[in-house]
């Protein structure tokens, strides 16, 4: 089968599917649209007009938790546990972090100071709920990566680079949080998940959209 991914090259969702193929060691082709404007083969396939997309030989696949679960089935190593229950506990919690991720994407794009603190205030509160599934040995296993792992990655990368803008946003790395995401963010596959120029693409997408982050700290 030929493997090909199309997004944008910022997209923290693509990302996952990413990690998820180096991690299994599966060749894979990706291809970056704009999604301002988008080219017409994009919009032909796109049911939703979104990405990432999954191409596999002619058939289409979206959503990035579908493309996730097919990928896992397909190629091994499996990085879904093999019990039902905790499998389902674990696409659960993806999508909870895929959650996060769209708080985050408000965070970074705040327009003053005033709703920079409401919404860091509302992503600490939430990423104080991982604590318990992480203290229970849920996911967050340094000896052992799992589908979980691909999908937080994305998070603390670019909550690394808004820490670096604003260091008050270390305060959402409550509990065992940090020691995961430093684990993680020095793994082979994540840091090999972007593109080389990411930092530079992703801070310049922030100032574009008059972001107060890029502003005076």
């Amino acid at each position: 089968m030929n493997i090909k991914l199309v997004s944008f090259v910022l997209c923290p969702f693509v990302q996952r599917a990413i990690i998820a193929l180096k991690e299994k060691g599966v060749a894979f082709d990706i291809a970056y649209i704009e999604l301002d404007d988008p080219p017409a083969w994009f919009q032909k396939i796109s049911p939703l007009g979104k990405v990432p997309l999954l191409l596999v030989d002619d058939e289409v696949l979206f959503e990035s938790a579908v493309i996730l679960d097919y990928l896992d089935e397909v190629y091994p190593p499996r990085l879904h546990p093999s019990d039902s229950l905790r499998r389902a506990q674990h696409k659960a919690w993806i999508e909870f972090g895929s959650g996060l991720l769209v708080e985050q994407y408000g965070l970074a794009l705040c327009k003053d100071r005033t709703e920079f603190v409401e919404r860091l205030a509302n992503l600490q509160m939430l990423m104080q709920r991982l604590e318990t599934p992480l203290k229970s040995g849920l996911f967050g296993n340094l000896d052992g990566f799992t589908l979980v792992d691909a999908a937080y990655a994305p998070l603390f990368m670019r909550l690394q680079i808004l820490g670096e803008l604003q260091p008050e946003v270390a305060s959402c790395y409550v509990g065992g949080i940090a020691t995961w995401a430093e684990t993680l963010l020095a793994r082979p596959s994540v840091s090999a998940s972007v593109v080389e120029d990411f930092t530079p693409r992703y801070l310049k997408f922030l100032e574009e959209k008059g972001a107060w982050l890029r502003g005076p700290v």
